[in-house]
């Protein structure tokens, strides 16, 4: 049986573009748990903390570029690697979003970036 609901890798991708965009509330209204934590250490753990977060980077960051590269689905977990830029002219990072879903929320989330370098000797870059 067919039904409309999308799966957990295009929830995570959805969320994350909501973000990036400056819909933060609306991504985590629609896809964030009442029992949401996260990982990332510059944050005390909690849904507000990280919300707050990506509302004033959006606000700094208006022309933010976000492409997603590889999002992978195992279980209830979701990986997401993506390039993030503040700007178009920045070289930007690339992020690993790992998602842990309960259902169609997100109950869990830690995240992983490394900046672009200007100069690499790897002729494969990071994309």
């Amino acid at each position: 049986m067919e039904t409309n609901k999308s799966s957990r890798k295009e929830q995570a991708v959805d969320f994350l573009k909501l973000v990036a965009s400056g819909s933060v509330r609306e991504g985590f209204a629609r896809y964030i748990s009442d029992d949401f934590i996260h990982h990332n250490p510059f944050f005390q753990g909690d849904a507000e903390s990280i919300m707050l977060a990506m509302e004033e980077n959006a606000a700094q960051n208006p022309d933010k570029v976000f492409d997603v590269k590889l999002a992978l689905e195992e279980e209830n977990y979701v990986a997401v690697h993506s390039h993030v830029r503040q700007n178009p002219e920045d070289l930007g990072a690339a992020v690993v979003h790992i998602f842990r879903f309960e259902g169609d929320r997100v109950v869990e989330l830690w995240d992983l970036g490394m900046a672009v370098p200007e100069e690499s000797s790897n002729k494969n870059g990071m994309f």
